[in-house]
């Protein structure tokens, strides 16, 4: 059973969601500040966080970068009222994977929570794939672990499995949904800004210390993976 920790300060909202969950069937933790909360997410290692953006104590941007700090692989999604794109863009640059607007059908809440935790089948397309070395980049996916020039590439889950989706295709464009569909999960294409700003955070942890770039746009489709030596 997956462990879903909500993080919201408006006490109906909190408990019509919690309620909603395990009638669901998840097993839930409550939160209605960013200090609790975010204490409870380091002790109680939840699968996947729903976090307000506005909270007392701490927001939902320093709760999102402190928790990445600790926890790369835990799945969090920003619960806002601000339908503002730069306001979504900064959640993301944060560590949220996923952002879904107040207010929002249950339906679709739960959507957005079930395919963010479809990780059984991520691992398992991740541990069969072989290493794939290209340019000065190496890939280990069963390993979760990616180096450049032979160092380290520090990337979080989502960038990883996006990059491993995309390398394992070169030269082949991809489009979004396509890219939604493998590496979120999800049936339709909730945003393209979720995708590209994911693409932009991978680009600046494999092609800056590069001698290559590898991600290239098709503007209005989606990307292409093919390694091409940076001009001098």
């Amino acid at each position: 059973m997956a462990r879903v920790l909500i993080v919201e300060d408006d006490p109906i909202i909190r408990q019509t969601v919690d309620y909603a969950l395990r009638r669901a069937g998840f097993d839930t933790l409550t939160a209605a500040d960013g200090v609790e909360g975010l204490q409870l997410a380091l002790e109680q290692v939840p699968d996947l966080v729903l976090l307000d953006l506005m909270l007392p104590g701490i927001d939902g941007y320093a709760f999102a970068e402190q928790l990445r700090r600790k926890d790369r692989d835990v799945a969090i999604i920003m619960v806002t009222a601000l339908d503002q794109e730069r306001d979504k863009v900064r959640g993301l640059d944060a560590g949220a994977d996923d952002y879904i607007t107040k207010p929002f059908s249950m339906e679709e809440l739960l959507a957005r929570v079930r395919a963010n935790l479809r990780r059984v089948r991520e691992r398992q397309v991740l541990a069969a794939e072989t290493i794939i070395e290209t340019g000065d980049l190496v890939i280990e996916p069963a390993q979760v672990r990616a180096s450049v020039a032979g160092a380290p590439a520090r990337l979080r889950l989502k960038e990883f499995q996006l990059l491993v989706a995309l390398a394992s295709h070169p030269g082949l464009l991809m489009s979004r949904q396509r890219l939604a569909s493998e590496v979120w999960g999800y049936d339709f294409l909730p945003s393209s800004r979720t995708i590209d700003v994911h693409i932009r955070r991978l680009r600046q942890a494999i092609e800056e210390p590069s001698a290559f770039v590898y991600i290239h746009t098709v503007h209005g489709v989606g990307y292409r993976f093919e390694p091409i030596i940076k001009a001098e």
